[in-house]
């Protein structure tokens, strides 16, 4: 796995800036974009940025290279992974919450009409 997903000696640096640090952050940028009704183009830009601070994190802690696209797409997808489950958590949540004559959850994620 090491050179495919993550450049650091130790898979647990790479779970710890990408996967906690960077999750945690993308997960709050999600539910934030939720709260305030932006749109999914709008947190996809966002994600493209967090990522840069990412692989920033990665090189100014760990010696990683800052500049390498491969590894830049493979942090941004994670934090994308993190970032759209927490907007469609918190999305979820806002319809069931704030529409609740008109709306039920069918999942963790998702909602339907009542009825």
């Amino acid at each position: 796995m090491q050179g495919i997903l993550y450049e650091e000696p130790s898979i647990w640096q790479f779970f710890f800036v990408t996967c906690l640090l960077g999750g945690w952050a993308a997960w709050m940028t999600g539910k934030a974009s939720a709260e305030t009704w932006r749109s999914f183009l709008q947190l996809f830009a966002y994600m493209l940025g967090l990522g840069l601070g990412i692989r920033f994190i990665h090189h100014a802690l760990f010696g990683g290279t800052m500049f390498s696209l491969h590894y830049y797409i493979v942090d941004t997808i994670v934090l994308m992974i993190f970032g759209f489950i927490g907007y469609q958590y918190t999305r979820t949540n806002q319809m069931v919450t704030q529409y609740n004559w008109l709306y039920e959850r069918a999942s963790l994620l998702s909602w339907k009409p009542k009825g």
